[in-house]
Formats: structure tokens, C-alpha cells, sequence
């Protein structure tokens, strides 16, 4: 039991002596950090240029090499980005709107294709008297409208279907605007 004890004392007295480090231990360790801060301070875009223009060994087999040739002359014979067609400006139709009320003093049209807005599309009188008209052009849908004489009265169009589901109880009528063919 006594070797023991002396040897637990020489464990514990090598323990309790300081460790020897080297002196030049500090200076590597602050050069280190000191580069890699100045590594991270770069901008991202420089390090990234820095890395695209470092040089490269790129091994392709035949194969590989064929495929990617075949590749950029499709594209340089194909075109992919100009091969899409344009849209170009809507097709629209003019589409007349005709009312007939001889003892009107003024009509205009009102519908989804002009913001319900009494000012925006007027309808003209006809010299021969009681018949108003108005050309608008129109791109391909549906649309509700209604007519408002003397600025208070809303009146269908007699010649055009009712359109279901009236707004605010004032009945409309409908029209539908076929697409170009």
C-alpha cells in the first residue's frame, strides 16, 4: 500500500509542475488569425473572380467532349432565345352600340369595358333623329352594360340578352366579343 502512495506523489508533483510551451507557439498562432482575418475582409465578388480565373484541369471523355459540341451548335443553329413568338398589341373589335329614343336629349354607354363612367363613352345623335350610336372597340370577352339617358334613367339594350344577376337591382345586358381567328 505504500508504493502506492509514492507513486500517486510523483503523479501529482509531475501534474502540478508548469508545462513547457514554446516561445514562438504565440506569434504562429496571432499570424494565423491575423491572415485568415484579412482573407474574410475580401468582398465576396473579389474572391469569387479570384477563384472563376484560377486555372483548371477539365477531363472530358470522347463521348462527353461530342455531346457537348453537338450541344452548342443546336443552340448556336436554334436559337431558343429568339425563337419565341411576340404577343403584339390585343386584338380588338369595333363593336356598334345603337339606342333609339327619340325624346332622349342624351345617351351614353355604361359597362365593365369603360368603369361604369357616364363621361367616357357618349353616344352620338343621328341627324335623321331619335337614334343614338357609338362605336367601341372591344378585345375578345364578355361584358355587361346598359345605356343612361338624360343622366338619371338606365335603360337595356332591347336587341341584346339580359345579363343575369343584375348589380344593385338596375337590370344590364350582355354582350360577348368572339376572338380573332
Amino acid at each position: 500500500m505504500f508504493e502506492h502512495d509514492e507513486l500517486i506523489e510523483r503523479v501529482a508533483a509531475e501534474l502540478r509542475r508548469p508545462p513547457v510551451v514554446d516561445p514562438g507557439l504565440d506569434a504562429r498562432v496571432m499570424a494565423a488569425v491575423a491572415a485568415e482575418r484579412g482573407w474574410r475582409r475580401r468582398a465576396p465578388l473579389v474572391v469569387a473572380w479570384d477563384w472563376l480565373w484560377q486555372p483548371r484541369t477539365v477531363r472530358l471523355s470522347p463521348l462527353a467532349g461530342l455531346v457537348a459540341a453537338a450541344a452548342v451548335v443546336s443552340l448556336l443553329v436554334w436559337h431558343p432565345w429568339s425563337a419565341a413568338p411576340h404577343p403584339g398589341p390585343p386584338q380588338t373589335t369595333e363593336v356598334r352600340f345603337v339606342y333609339v329614343d327619340g325624346s332622349a336629349g342624351s345617351v351614353v354607354l355604361v359597362g365593365d369595358f369603360n368603369d361604369w363612367n357616364p363621361a367616357a363613352t357618349p353616344l352620338r345623335r343621328a341627324p335623321e333623329g331619335g337614334v343614338w350610336t357609338a362605336v367601341v372597340p372591344l378585345e375578345p370577352g364578355r361584358y355587361r352594360y346598359a345605356f343612361m339617358i338624360d343622366g338619371n334613367r338606365w335603360a337595356t339594350d332591347p336587341v341584346a340578352p339580359r345579363a343575369g344577376g343584375d348589380d344593385f337591382g338596375t337590370p344590364n345586358s350582355v354582350i360577348t366579343v368572339a376572338g380573332a381567328s
